[in-house]
């Protein structure tokens, strides 16, 4: 692929910063889209709150990609926080759709973040693309910030939705905090521990996400998670295991509806989600498997 000028919102995030690093790494020229006043030519000023984006700096990009969003599982999910995280998403997500499809020269792809959160509580019964969305908090945001990309869509602008499962990484996510509670000793299993998680490791999101930008025929949503779901006790194994330390405690789901409020209900389901569309589009996972996810972590 020849050097691109690939634009990108959440560039400071845990998948986005991995993502502008692999790219510069190869020579690419990333625009990091800021809300602060830019520092630099690889900056550009945006605004979602305010649906503002600096389209000058979109001219003439290859790809837009957007994965910013305040943290879905940052805080305690009071009606204040739900709003935040709704309009982060949304409002962020049209507001890019809207510039990419003003734009003289439109970028060949847009690709914009999403989640497996989508599909809601599964339990044992496994989902790819084709599933219809879950009900519930997650699911209906999910939905109405997959529709917000409509305009870019409707321009002609390829779209592609990568729906991201758990991201396998000490450097965040939920798996950031779970790494330092494993190494103290203090991990086990959250609840009856049957309840499926779909992961995926930083590494294969990247590439995934690379994969889906490169190839032309490929657009609408793929599920960026690992072949092979596992459930919480087998993760709990898995970390032990790796990281050699006892995983003997566990927290009882109605501790974790006291401590996590709404969000409780998201950690307690199950999610059995398999990545169909990415495996038919030829993707190839470096780190498939449970344990050699925690391993490149």
């Amino acid at each position: 692929m020849h050097p691109a000028r690939i634009a990108v919102a959440g560039a400071s995030g845990l998948i986005g910063s991995a993502l502008v690093r692999s790219l510069t790494a190869e020579g690419h020229h990333v625009v990091r889209l800021v809300r602060r006043e830019p520092a630099g030519p690889d900056e550009a000023r945006w605004d979602p709150e305010r649906s503002f984006v600096d389209t000058a700096a979109l001219e003439g990009c290859d790809a837009v990609v957007n994965l910013a969003g305040a943290g879905i599982g940052d805080r305690r999910w009071t009606e204040a926080y739900k709003a935040l995280v709704r309009s982060s998403r949304v409002g962020g997500t049209r507001t890019l759709a809207r510039a990419v499809a003003s734009l003289d020269r439109p970028p060949r792809v847009f690709v914009n973040g999403s989640a497996i959160g989508i599909y809601g509580d599964t339990g044992d019964r496994p989902v790819d693309e084709d599933a219809a969305p879950g009900t519930g908090f997650l699911p209906e945001l999910c939905v109405e910030w997959e529709a917000a990309t409509e305009p870019a869509r409707a321009a002609g602008v390829r779209t592609v939705l990568p729906r991201t499962g758990l991201v396998v990484s000490r450097a965040g996510g939920a798996w950031g905090r779970l790494f330092p509670l494993f190494l103290a000793g203090l991990g086990g299993r959250l609840g009856s521990g049957r309840q499926y998680w779909s992961y995926i490791a930083l590494h294969d999101e990247v590439a995934a996400i690379r994969h889906l930008m490169d190839r032309a025929d490929l657009s609408g949503p793929f599920n960026l998670t690992a072949p092979q779901p596992v459930t919480n006790r087998q993760v709990t194994e898995a970390m032990g295991r790796v990281l050699h330390r006892p995983t003997l405690l566990s927290v009882p789901a109605p501790a974790l509806r006291l401590a996590l409020g709404e969000m409780a209900g998201d950690v307690l389901g199950s999610q059995r989600v398999l990545p169909t569309r990415l495996l038919q589009s030829g993707f190839t996972f470096a780190f498939p498997g449970i344990e050699d996810a925690i391993r490149a972590a």
